[in-house]
């Protein structure tokens, strides 16, 4: 799964894909993407401009963490960030950063990453690596998944989803998902959203 810790839809779906590990043979590594780095040079509302200023903070310090002690870190380092910044409202800055750090037993002086553009590059890699299989006219979250043929990988946005379904509801889910973005030239199934998150 490629995330951005500011996105509350990506963090339901990161809910539900680890129910989903629970009931089906399924581990799910996170990657980062950034939406920062994604609508870069597009024409945005003036609160979402801001939004995506604060937004290279998070990222960088995610990509950071996970040079420092290996991609995994990034599995507790979200779950850490998105408590934080979805359930207990956090401004986004160095303490929410350095309070995630320390919880997932990192130094919390790579909090300083957020202000510097000293591992764009590699963010910047993350992100197309998850991303180019999906196209740039979708946003997080960004699923890789074995497809139906041995050594066959389907990738997809989505799924939208709220609340994150539990137990079984969660595997027939994925089981749904993995079918319709297996299939040969399936692209799109969409309605309106008529619910805000739902972080239960």
């Amino acid at each position: 799964m490629w995330f951005d810790p500011l996105c509350p839809w990506a963090w339901i779906t990161s809910r539900w894909l680890l129910e989903v590990e629970k009931v089906r043979p399924l581990t799910v590594r996170f990657n980062v993407m950034s939406l920062s780095v994604l609508n870069e040079g597009r024409e945005l509302p003036e609160q979402y401009q801001d939004l995506m200023a604060k937004g290279w903070g998070p990222v960088r310090v995610c990509i950071a963490a996970a040079e420092a002690a290996g991609p995994a870190v990034l599995r507790d380092l979200y779950t850490a960030l998105g408590t934080r910044i979805h359930l207990q409202k956090y401004e986004l800055g160095e303490k929410l950063f350095r309070e995630a750090l320390t919880e997932v037993g990192l130094d919390p002086d790579l909090a300083e990453a957020a202000n510097t553009d000293a591992r764009d590059e590699a963010l910047r890699a993350s992100h197309n690596a998850g991303m180019k299989p999906v196209g740039t006219d979708v946003g997080t979250p960004v699923i890789h998944a074995p497809g139906p043929n041995p050594g066959e990988t389907v990738a997809f946005f989505g799924p939208v989803i709220t609340p994150a379904p539990k137990g079984e509801a969660a595997g027939r889910l994925w089981d749904g998902v993995v079918l319709v973005a297996g299939t040969p030239g399936f692209y799109e199934l969409k309605r309106s959203r008529d619910l805000g998150p739902i972080f239960d």
